[in-house]
């Protein structure tokens, strides 16, 4: 028996903006796409220190975490919220980040455990449909 669209659990994504950076058109446009597309989405707001992140990733029970930044410190803090989520045992939460990150650094982030970048100008269904594709959550 097929469960009802009415019983199955949502995506629960947080969307999160590490650093001091101040930019967050591109996170409020994502969070408002992943709730149209049925999502329910947890927005942490400016300025979040990769503690304040994993710890609202845990309290939130999330499936995914998106990361948007533009601030230039995408090596620094990005793999930081990454080994503060494995020390959490929060393996099972996707991972993802966009802004501005040069081509060069993406190899790098998917190796410390970011499973995918988006950049400026990625059309929004291409994240949903990676978010829906990717979990590694059972719903």
């Amino acid at each position: 028996m097929a469960r009802s669209a009415v019983t199955e659990r949502r995506i629960r994504a947080l969307v999160a903006k590490p650093g001091l950076n101040s930019h967050d058109r591109g996170a409020k446009v994502i969070a408002r796409a992943l709730r149209d597309a049925g999502m329910e989405v947890i927005y942490t707001g400016l300025r979040q220190t990769p503690k304040q992140i994993v710890e609202a990733a845990m309290q939130e029970d999330v499936d995914v975490l998106c990361l948007s930044i533009l601030s230039g410190a995408h090596m620094t803090l990005l793999p930081e919220v990454v080994d503060l989520m494995k020390r959490r045992d929060l393996d099972d939460v996707l991972v993802i980040a966009g802004g501005i990150i040069p081509d060069e650094d993406v190899p790098k982030l998917k190796e410390i455990g970011i499973a995918e970048v988006f950049g400026p100008g990625t059309p929004t269904h291409v994240t949903i449909d990676y978010i829906k594709n990717n979990l590694r959550r059972k719903l």
